[in-house]
């Protein structure tokens, strides 16, 4: 954790009392409520977490959304699709992404629903302060950072996801990114893995979103594509290889590779502050232009680094 990261977190009496926060906020996942006794916290006038933050957010009253651009993107068939559903409680594929020329990408259930391995901690190590998992899926990222005692909240748009990350000992909402989240504007890292920096079709919009949320100079860590590809599809899910079978229902979703997210990224006004490939992998950290020095930027490396994924 860099200084900048922990200048904000306080002492471990003011962290408490956030995650005491957050913990309430995790409690009303399933109906998107935050709760009642979020006013009585005793907030700490010096710190400013995202936990903080959220008893200041102005909801949207029941069943309203986010307004445009936000709430255009919002992947919300991905919730709807059973075979996801399915395979996040199974544990294990098969599941694709399929477009609609009948071209599939395995998708690894298997891995995402298993602990966080050698590349994933790679990954955790480099985040700063408080986190938040887009797209966190069966949690396997937020339950580590949780174990080390971090401050993290996972969101999905997938019910299945949800339980499976709070059964995890995560912390969870079924919300999109694209909706209004508690901690606006005030979170130290922003996680998109495992190809959801494809969320909603648009790259762009949606580091537009990411830069909103996280705190000035905070800390955006993508995993991209393995080829260099900027792609933007209609696509749906499915658990066999039959183009007739029946799946959910389509929706947009982007293949971005390291080139491509770093121009859309240099357009948006974020910096560069690593790249790496780990195990087959490949990571890119991103900063806006006011950002101070990252721990995401191992000392004494270079900008590219490589290394082979524990077996």
């Amino acid at each position: 954790m860099s200084g900048d990261a922990g200048g904000r977190t306080g002492n471990g009496a003011a962290a408490g009392r956030v995650r005491t926060a957050v913990d309430e906020s995790a409690r009303a996942a399933t109906d998107a409520e935050w709760p009642g006794d979020v006013d009585d916290v005793e907030w700490p006038a010096d710190v400013e977490w995202p936990a903080r933050a959220a008893r200041e957010a102005e909801w949207p009253a029941p069943g309203r959304r986010a307004e445009p651009p936000f709430s255009l993107a919002s992947p919300a068939p991905w919730a709807a699709s059973d075979p996801y559903a399915a395979a996040l409680r199974a544990g294990r594929g098969p599941l694709f992404l399929r477009r609609a020329d009948g071209w599939l990408l395995p998708l690894d259930v298997e891995r995402w629903c298993a602990g966080a391995d050698p590349v994933d901690l790679e990954v955790l190590d480099r985040c700063e302060g408080a986190v938040l998992d887009v797209g966190c899926g069966p949690g396997r990222l937020v339950a580590e950072l949780a174990a080390r005692g971090s401050t993290v909240l996972g969101i999905d748009v997938s019910e299945a996801a949800v339980d499976r990350t709070v059964r995890s000992g995560g912390q969870s909402l079924r919300r999109s990114v694209f909706e209004p989240l508690p901690g606006e504007g005030r979170w130290d890292t922003v996680l998109l893995m495992d190809g959801n920096v494809g969320i909603g079709g648009d790259p762009r919009a949606l580091l537009t979103r990411v830069a909103a949320l996280l705190a000035p100079g905070g800390l955006l860590i993508a995993e991209t594509a393995r080829v260099d590809v900027d792609e933007r599809a209609q696509v749906q899910l499915v658990d066999v290889t039959d183009g007739h079978a029946p799946s959910g229902s389509a929706f947009p979703w982007a293949r971005i590779g390291t080139r491509a997210l770093l121009r859309h990224a240099a357009a948006g006004g974020w910096r560069t502050v690593a790249q790496w490939t780990s195990g087959d992998r490949p990571f890119v950290a991103l900063r806006s232009a006011r950002s101070a020095s990252s721990s995401a930027e191992p000392p004494n490396s270079t900008a590219v680094m490589s290394s082979q994924r524990a077996r």
